[in-house]
This record gives structure tokens, sequence and C-alpha cells, in this order.
């Protein structure tokens, strides 16, 4: 860390930087003889290193730009919220999307993993390629909030913030083509379907495209994601340093018995009753059988046995989730249950089935990459709006991505308590406050550029 005296602070910056507003400048703008370095004086500069007069300057350029293509942002995104698509059906979506990239002399690529598309910006010198990732689909949510960007599309609506997040990139599209001739390197912007999983019976998402040559020609060194985040305020980042969502997987049991007149329990197998010893047990793997300190979610959502009162169920089915962000408990999760299904099942005559799929890996952060970005945002939304969070239990299939390619995936903060904006993600009442939608694309794009010029100077 390096403490600035007043008079260097504001001759690095310069005039051009104050009057842009820039957040450094904001921070640093003090003229007192002193600096302290105690926790929220505004008088402190606390930057990782020097920020030269050119990287802030090129910052006060992206942020009148972002400032002037707002409107244009906010247009896009409620056209999107009003047009939601559910996964593998984001035709129109990914339809606008393409026509964007084009128009801005964009390489594109469509129909991957049925409607993603790829956007490559070559920048005008040589250097290495930087992927930003967005995702495109609705939820089958019917929306509950009366605004006039309404959802028109009966029962279906963007309630995960996904319609912020394909504006962001497109944000960033258009700022980075402005001035591709001095980016070093490219920029590859993957555009993807089915984030929130493809219907039964189909194939979709994260991994379909990386199948079908996503992270292919040219291939990214490095790739950048975000989500959306209510829980924090509008202009904020949240950011974990390591895993940022957990893995996911869906299980269905299946516990078989035999069926007998409940008057005569001992002549038959009670599904229902092994069922239940099959739940209690399933709890100890979390309690008992994995380290306390490695956080795992085992849930079971659904279970349906019997026909009749006096008649023992011969079968009872149980759907269920399991979230942990370990990967080294994720792999231990299906054999610990089978272990414990075949005992329980065994004990009371009984016998199961196990249909686990594993849907989303552990999303797991880059920490070298974190650290590197990590004074880009501080630099972009100030040191108070840039929040150190805890993992969170939701999955996220860009897991797929970071499994590949060194990723940092991050949270755009979109709440507003003023505006009555504090809605969960995946209810009927979820929106995001537009004011995100500029810092959204002014903090990527700052990232894109600093991750590209760093990488050009390495040797």
């Amino acid at each position: 860390m390096r403490v600035f005296p007043a008079w260097l602070a504001i001759a690095t910056l310069g005039l051009v930087t104050l009057a842009a507003g820039h957040p450094v400048a904001r921070r640093c703008l003090c003229f007192s003889p002193g600096f302290s370095s105690a926790a929220g004086n505004p008088c402190v500069m606390t930057l990782s290193r020097s920020v030269s007069a050119a990287v802030l300057a090129r910052d006060a350029r992206y942020r009148r730009d972002i400032a002037d293509l707002t409107p244009k942002l906010v247009e896009i995104r409620r056209d999107l919220h009003q047009h939601p698509e559910l996964s593998n059906r984001e035709e129109r979506t990914a339809k606008l999307v393409a026509e964007r990239l084009r128009a801005l002399g964009l390489e594109v690529k469509t129909g991957i993993a049925h409607h993603g598309v790829i956007g490559v910006l070559r920048g005008g010198k040589p250097g290495q390629v930087i992927a930003i990732r967005a995702d495109l689909d609705a939820l089958p949510i019917e929306e509950a909030r009366d605004t006039p960007y309404k959802s028109r599309n009966p029962g279906v609506m963007h309630a995960c913030g996904h319609d912020a997040h394909t504006t962001v990139a497109l944000g960033v599209a258009e700022i980075l083509a402005k001035y591709r001739a001095d980016l070093p390197g490219a920029v590859k912007f993957i555009f993807q379907p089915a984030e929130e999983g493809p219907p039964r019976g189909e194939r979709g998402g994260a991994k379909m495209m990386i199948e079908e040559g996503a992270l292919d020609a040219p291939a990214p060194d490095a790739i950048f994601g975000l989500h959306c985040m209510p829980m924090l305020e509008s202009g904020s980042i949240g950011y974990c340093e390591t895993a940022a969502m957990a893995s996911a997987d869906r299980f269905l049991i299946t516990v078989r018995g035999k069926k007998v007149h409940g008057a005569y329990p001992h002549e038959g197998v009670d599904a229902i009753v092994t069922a239940a010893a099959v739940i209690e047990q399933l709890q100890t793997i979390r309690s008992r059988r994995i380290d306390t300190q490695a956080p795992l979610v085992l849930s079971i959502g659904s279970i349906h046995g019997g026909n009749r009162f006096n008649i023992l169920a011969d079968e009872v089915r149980m759907e269920g989730t399991a979230r942990t962000l370990d990967p080294d408990v994720h792999a231990r999760i299906e054999p610990l249950m089978r272990q414990i299904l075949k005992g329980v099942t065994e004990s009371h005559g009984a016998s199961y089935e196990l249909d686990y799929e594993r849907i989303v890996p552990v999303t797991v952060n880059n920490p070298q990459l974190v650290a590197q970005m990590l004074p880009t945002i501080r630099r972009i939304v100030g040191d108070e709006r840039a929040l150190a969070m805890r993992p969170q239990m939701g999955a996220e299939d860009f897991s797929y991505f970071a499994n590949r390619v060194p990723a940092f995936f991050y949270f755009l903060g979109v709440g507003n308590k003023a505006k009555g904006i504090t809605a969960m993600l995946h209810t009927p009442d979820f929106d995001v406050d537009e004011q995100c939608l500029p810092v959204g694309v002014e903090v990527m794009a700052a990232m894109a550029t600093d991750w590209l010029e760093a990488a050009a100077r390495r040797p």
C-alpha cells in the first residue's frame, strides 16, 4: 500500500480527471497537509500501485461515453425484460445480441448450443484474449411487479437479472469497440443460453457451448462474468477470492418395499418408514461424515408415496438437491449417499434406486486474477463500494468456464431500498435498479482493458 502526499495525488490525477468526477479523484481531493491511514478518512489514497495519468484519463473517457450510452442501456434492458425467453428458447434475444455485435464490427458466430452467440473484438495491437460471459435466458415465473417494462410473455420473466447481464456485456462491447485501435489483443464476448438449465430431455448451457467450441479460436487466456445481487446496493461490487458459487446436484431416490394391508405390517415392507429413516440418515453426511467447516446443504424437496390410508406403500419417490462450496466434498456426496441408502434399505428389507445428476460444479475464482483485478474495481467504484462477500450457495454453470480458464466471477449490486427494489432472485417481485447498468459497464470495460494491457506488458 502506498500513501501519497496530497500535492502529488492531485498533480497525478490532473484537472481533466478531477473534472470527470473519478472516484480516485474524489477520494484524494484533500488539501490537508497531513494524510492519515485511519479507515474512513476521505483524504487517504490507498492503491496497490500508482495509477498513471494515462489510465485515469482513459477512465474519464470511458465514464463520459458510458454516461452518453446509459439511455440506450436502459432501452436495451427494458426491451429484453419485456420479451423474456426460457432456456433453449432464446431466439429473439440471441438475434438482438447478434445484430448489435455485428453493427459494432465484431466477428459474430451464432447457433452455438442452440441460441448461443459469440462476438470477437480484435484490438489494434497484438496481445492475449480476455473473455466476457453473459447469460440470456429467463425463468418460468409470473411477474408481479407493475412497471412500464413488465414482461409481456405470460408466465415468463427475467427474475434472475440475465437481461441486465446481457445489457452490461453489450455496453462493454460498444465502449471497447470505440477504442479498439488502442486495445492490445482481443475481447471474446460469450452470450450463453440455458444458464438456468435446459428443459428435461434436452442439452444446453455452458457445458454444451464449450463442447461446441466457445473456448476455441481464439482461445481466451482468462474470463470474467458477473451476476446481479439484490442484497448489494446499486453501484457496489461484491467479490469472493476463491469459491464464489456452490455446486448444484439433483437426485431422485426411489425406495421400494412390499405393499400390504395396514393391519398386517409384518407381512410387508413399509416404504414410507424406510424412506423416513433414509431422510434422517442422509443428514448425517453433513453432521458426521465431512469436515464441519466445509459448507454443505443436502435437502429433500419433495416426497411422494402411497395411495390409501390403510395400505402400506410399496414405493416412495424423493427428490432433492445437494450443494457445496468444496470440490472435494462435492466428489464425496454421491458415494456417501449410496452407502447410506444401501445400509438403511437392507436393514428394513427394502431396496432402492438412486438417479444422481451433477448439474454444475463449484464456481471457483482464480485468486491471482481476483487480486490483479481488485485495484481496478476499487479505482472505479471506490474502496467503500468494493465489498468482500461470503460465497453464495446458489449455483452457476459459469463454473464450467472457470474449470477451463482462469476466471473471476463477481457480483453487481442492483438493489435500491429507497426505490423499493429489494426482492430476491427467482421471485415474482425481482427487479434491478437501472443505475447499476453504467456501473456494470464501466467496471467490466476497465477490467478487460487493464487485463489486456497488463498481459501485453508481461515478457
